[in-house]
């Protein structure tokens, strides 16, 4: 598979002295990076940021994994694959969004109506990407075995292509990736992920950087300036979604849809949360992918809060 990073280090007014704690952020297309610079949090900060973008979550958690970087933002699924590797990560963060986005996809000219006609079918996701919880859901929910269908794990650019050459019949993917498929009418919707995925996203941050006190510091500043460029950003939708749109490449359309129906906010990590990464983390110990039960509490980190106004 074939892995995509950039690196971007942020040039900011009033940039801080080269003495400056850095922070290394992992992002994703059109998330953290492209929300906090349309809202301008980026700006007067007393640490400095180098971005690392990803196209999914498995290579974001590998870097997390080898202390590449020192926080990304990352899924509740491949979180869990990420820590049950043995990984010294903590979520710090949540946020919590409606997975509306978060869809299977099957060709506008399909034949399949619903989940249990995927039986004998080909399904593209990443392995252990939110993605792949959400097809086994809706598999499950069908009463069809995972091993009923025929699984190509890919990145979502490989898929995108896999689904439209006829190479598989469905893709599970998330948000831009559906909205871009809807409104280029490449992928109708088959079952999105509302009532199947808690629709929860983690801030999660190495063990190393949460031990260090100045890079502590740094993401508990960068922590409310996410949550203040989120709520900006709903304030703002119209507004995001055109400089979103120039920033990840896909068409005003797109990027609005992705992220007006997210109606995502971020708030601390609370008992509720843990619950539910804990059931996620049961659901993946049944299907085998997490070899034995996991333990999901020392996986977070309850030591940063989030600000709620500002």
């Amino acid at each position: 598979m074939k892995k995509q990073v950039i690196v971007l280090s942020v040039l900011l007014a009033g940039t801080p002295s080269a003495q400056a704690v850095t922070l290394r952020i992992a992002d994703q297309k059109g998330n953290m990076h492209a929300e906090m610079e349309a809202a301008n949090q980026l700006q007067n900060l007393a640490y400095k940021i180098e971005w690392a973008e990803f196209p999914a979550a498995a290579p974001l958690a590998e870097a997390l994994n080898a202390g590449a970087v020192d926080a990304g933002i990352i899924g509740d699924a491949p979180l869990l694959f990420s820590v049950a590797a043995g990984s010294q990560v903590k979520a710090v963060a949540v946020s919590k969004s409606v997975p509306v986005g978060l869809a299977l996809l099957v060709r506008p000219d399909s034949p399949v109506k619903n989940a249990a006609e995927l039986k004998g079918k080909s399904i593209a996701t990443g392995r252990g990407s939110i993605g792949h919880f959400l097809a086994l859901k809706a598999l499950e929910q069908a009463g069809i075995s995972d091993k009923e269908v025929t699984w190509r794990f890919l990145t979502p650019s490989d898929a995108r292509i896999a689904l439209e050459s006829h190479s598989v019949d469905a893709w599970s993917t998330w948000d831009p990736y559906t909205a871009l498929a809807e409104v280029t009418h490449s992928g109708r919707v088959l079952i999105n992920g509302k009532g199947l995925s808690t629709g929860n996203s983690f801030l999660a941050a190495t063990d190393a950087a949460l031990a260090d006190p100045e890079k502590q510091a740094a993401l508990q500043d960068y922590v409310n300036r996410l949550a203040a460029a989120d709520r900006w950003a709903n304030k703002n939708v119209k507004a995001y979604s055109q400089t979103l749109a120039k920033i990840i490449g896909f068409p005003a359309e797109a990027a609005e849809k992705s992220f007006s129906r997210r109606q995502s906010h971020w708030q601390a990590i609370d008992d509720s949360t843990v619950q539910q990464q804990q059931e996620t983390a049961d659901f993946y110990t049944k299907y085998g992918l997490i070899k034995k039960k996991l333990d999901v509490k020392p996986t977070f980190y309850h030591g940063l809060s989030v600000a709620q106004t500002g």
